[in-house]
């Protein structure tokens, strides 16, 4: 069984820089590229940067949506704020999250770890919740030990 918690949160709002997902949703290799080459790009041109000056803490979240049948991918921050160059305000539901917590060499390692963790094990194992769509994001945290670390946040509803 996955290392996992449920925790109740409430309901809070991640200003978004993102970009639509056109591999497959099957093709884990293509959406990691794109990702990928996504996260190198905000971090080159200073979106991330600008992103994280009206945060309201440290935590970078690293968002999967899925809006008007598309994939969609984030670089976001926890704000009240909003940024003209930002794409999309993002609302969490209050209740329960099913938190993976995690580490690795970078944030997309980090990324990647945790959200195949929540998605490959623990919703095929937690039988009494079950994840109804939405948005869900890693949130990384920050570094300790020369490690990245963080957690994914799925939101669930119980069965």
């Amino acid at each position: 069984m996955a290392n996992y918690t449920l925790e109740e949160k409430d309901s809070f709002t991640v200003l978004g820089i993102g970009t639509e997902l056109k591999s497959n949703y099957t093709d884990y290799a293509g959406i990691n590229k794109e990702k990928a080459d996504f996260w190198r790009s905000v971090n080159e041109d200073g979106r991330l940067d600008l992103l994280k000056s009206v945060a309201t803490n440290d935590y970078i979240f690293v968002v999967n949506e899925a809006v008007n049948n598309k994939m969609m991918h984030y670089a976001g921050v926890m704000t009240e704020e909003t940024l003209s160059e930002a794409s999309r305000v993002i609302q969490f539901p209050k209740g329960e999250y099913i938190v993976v917590k995690g580490e690795g060499k970078t944030a997309e390692e980090l990324s990647n770890k945790v959200t195949g963790t929540a998605f490959g094990e623990v919703l095929g194992e937690a039988n009494h919740v079950a994840y109804v769509g939405g948005p869900n994001a890693a949130v990384v945290m920050g570094q300790r030990n020369g490690l990245v670390y963080g957690e994914m946040w799925v939101p669930v509803v119980r069965k």
